[in-house]
């Protein structure tokens, strides 16, 4: 396992974290959509993460509406203080008008119910889930701030914000004095690489690190899902996120012809892309079963060559969107001067 600073921080954490949604009791509410493994599982999960070099695991206070959260301290036990913990903080609690967001009511309402479930004196990694655009980012990043100087929250982070909501919250972060977002949490994946157009370059510009979550677009990409026939499982009753299925199975093929020559599995490869991304720095696993969790690990082992990546990222190339598919001018170009003597 390899480790990498998150962000422009001291903090290093293992490039695959144990992402924990499926962390769920049966009948729970997220159960009937990505499975529910029940604490025993759960808990058996954490022990082979922690014994592959994974020291960071990723919740949210929504998860399970808490369960996870839960299940996640009690297996963690008396390992806590050895290990990180990232939980979330925005999405809906209740059917209440203040039960979701980012207001500071929430934020030191919610940290403090995640810290109870949690079984914790501290979250390492507190995020906001999403953009909350009904709270001034101002009132958002005050509350943050007050809960990293109480001890409760170690370093801050955000979920599923643009590109311009992140210049726009570290900016104000910088003109107010408080604490500023370490790390993007993203959907990024062979199948949505949208995030490379704007989000992961303003990460890195402003030295946020980025965390990847459903690398595997929710099963698809785990080799299941063929032409010839899709796999009963997740996607069959909750197609979520959606994917291009004409280039998604072009993708599939050529994970496949990687996979078999490497002996791995396409899950793996999948995985293994992502690991080899610039601005990538660490990717969210999650798992139903042990031996997804295991087969997942095993892409931490896996090189893969210049050739392999441009194979990849062909077959996964977005279509160009303006302005990327304008002419980068350079100084002494011919337009160049025609515009600048024009």
């Amino acid at each position: 396992m390899k480790y990498k600073a998150l962000g422009n921080t001291g903090l290093y954490v293992s490039e695959l974290t144990l992402g924990t949604m499926t962390f769920d009791k049966e009948g729970g509410s997220y159960a009937g959509v990505t499975g529910a493994t029940g604490q025993d599982l759960a808990t058996r999960m954490v022990d082979v993460s922690i014994e592959a070099g994974i020291n960071i695991f990723d919740t949210a206070n929504v998860y399970g509406t808490g369960v996870s959260e839960e299940i996640l301290g009690k297996a963690l036990g008396a390992r806590r203080k050895d290990v990180l913990v990232a939980t979330k903080v925005g999405s809906p609690m209740g059917a209440g008008p203040n039960d979701f967001g980012a207001s500071r009511l929430s934020v030191m309402r919610e940290a403090e119910n995640s810290l109870k479930r949690l079984g914790t004196d501290w979250i390492d990694l507190y995020q906001i889930h999403t953009f909350d655009d009904t709270t001034p980012i101002e009132e958002t990043l005050r509350a943050l701030d007050d809960l990293v100087r109480q001890g409760k929250v170690r370093y801050i982070g955000l979920s599923n914000f643009a590109g311009w909501q992140i210049a726009k919250a570290d900016g104000l972060a910088c003109q107010m004095g408080t604490e500023r977002f370490c790390a993007s949490q993203v959907y990024y994946s062979l199948m949505a690489r949208e995030v490379e157009r704007e989000i992961i370059p303003a990460a890195i510009d402003l030295g946020l690190g980025t965390l990847v979550s459903s690398p595997l677009s929710a099963g698809f990409l785990s080799g299941k899902y063929t032409r010839e026939g899709e796999a009963s499982g997740r996607r069959a009753t909750f197609e979520y996120p959606p994917v291009d299925k004409v280039q998604g199975f072009d993708v599939v093929d050529a994970l496949k012809v990687i996979a078999s020559e490497k002996g791995a599995s396409v899950a793996q490869i999948a995985l293994a892309w992502l690991l080899h991304k610039t601005g990538v720095t660490s990717v969210l696993i999650g798992a139903r079963k042990e031996e997804q969790l295991v087969d997942n690990l095993g892409a931490a082992d896996i090189a893969l060559s210049e050739a392999e990546m441009a194979q990849l990222d062909e077959v996964s190339a977005l279509k160009p969107e303006y302005p990327g598919y304008l002419p980068k001018m350079q100084r002494g170009d011919s337009l160049f001067v025609r515009l600048r003597d024009s």
